[in-house]
């Protein structure tokens, strides 16, 4: 399977250069389970599902810690048909293929309840797409039903869920939905934007 995203990021501030170049360092303690490509437009990292949100939320966390309003966008895939397999890729705590809708659900609760705590408050808004599936409704609903229960859903909207919360807890909801709805071997999108500092209240 090959699984990784494509990330920009964008702080609201007249210093974006030096605030971008040393967020990105932050994904060094990562680079040993991922491959990291970065050029003028996005960065690409590629490696096992359940650690692509990890390594996004400290990237994140870098660039919010600065105090300036900063976003963030998300184009995550996993089993693309288009792209190769790939070793690195390969998940390291996943549950056995047929689980359950509710068991995943349950389990994924539980690990947005475990996640640790950065003291970051961040927002996030996403959409997910688990492609070539009959039954893709099911799994889609089956996430609604997780991220209500989540402790970091703020609103349904059109086209996609607002998130709120703290940027372990809202990161770790991002990776269960990515990770636990849509066939394991299938193909899953994500699409992603989130927001820190922001001066607006709504």
């Amino acid at each position: 399977m090959f699984s990784g995203a494509q990330i920009s990021l964008y702080p609201m501030s007249d210093n974006f250069v030096d605030i971008i170049l040393e967020s990105i360092k932050a994904l060094e303690p990562w680079r040993g389970q991922l491959r990291v490509e970065t050029d003028d437009i996005s960065t690409l990292i590629v490696g096992p599902p359940e650690i692509l949100f990890p390594a996004m939320r400290d990237l994140f966390v870098a660039a919010a810690r600065t105090g300036v309003h900063c976003t963030m966008h998300i184009t995550a895939s996993r089993g693309c048909p288009g792209e190769p397999d790939d070793p690195i890729c390969t998940p390291t705590d996943t549950l056995p293929p047929g689980t359950a809708l509710e068991q995943r659900i349950a389990q994924a609760q539980a690990r947005v309840g475990d996640a640790a705590d950065t003291g970051q408050t961040i927002a996030a808004q996403f959409s997910l797409y688990p492609l070539g599936l009959g039954h893709h409704m099911d799994e889609i609903y089956g996430c609604i039903d997780f991220l209500k229960s989540s402790g970091t859903f703020e609103k349904s909207k059109n086209f996609c869920t607002k998130l709120r919360g703290d940027a372990g807890a809202v990161f770790e909801t991002l990776s269960q939905a990515f990770t636990s709805f849509g066939a394991q071997a299938g193909h899953v999108a994500l699409d992603v934007t989130v927001s820190a500092n922001s001066p607006s209240k709504i």
